[in-house]
């Protein structure tokens, strides 16, 4: 499926009234894996700032023990952090890495602003090294900042 027909199905999942903020999110992690082939893992982390770690909050996909992930560790505490997007082609080639499973082979992360403050990110695992591009990383970030202006 294009990213262009995922952008109206996930803005008829966000603008949905009778499903509350984790369900939306949930929905949104089944349809990203569902419909586009390498997303074999999708899910949202969001800050605890108290604790300075991200909590899983909605995924869709295997599950994980990586529940809470200190900032600075992984490529999404990393993203906590330098509040950028990380395109990993070859997870193995990175040394703060945290495996989920040893099929993943790339991975992106993207932060999920709200008022220009990071609070969590979406989080893409793949069993395909160099799956993701800029059209992923593009269609992300237009689907965080359709979460940020609608869902929070």
């Amino acid at each position: 499926m294009e990213f262009n027909e995922l952008k109206h199905r996930v803005s008829s999942l966000i603008e949905k009234q009778d499903v509350n903020q984790d369900e939306k999110l949930r929905l949104i992690c089944e349809l990203l894996k569902a419909e586009v082939s390498h997303y074999d893992w999708v899910g949202f982390y969001f800050q605890n700032e108290d604790k300075e770690e991200l909590i899983l909050k909605a995924f869709a996909g295997e599950p994980t023990e990586h529940t809470i992930i200190p900032f600075g560790k992984g490529i999404c505490g990393q993203v906590a952090v330098s509040n950028d997007n990380f395109l990993v082609d070859d997870v193995k080639a990175q040394n703060n890495y945290i495996a989920c499973s040893i099929d993943v082979k790339s991975e992106i992360v993207i932060p999920l602003f709200v008022n220009g403050k990071n609070i969590g990110q979406i989080d893409i695992d793949s069993h395909t090294a160099k799956a993701f591009d800029k059209d992923d990383e593009d269609f992300l970030v237009w689907v965080n900042a359709e979460v940020s202006k609608k869902m929070f």
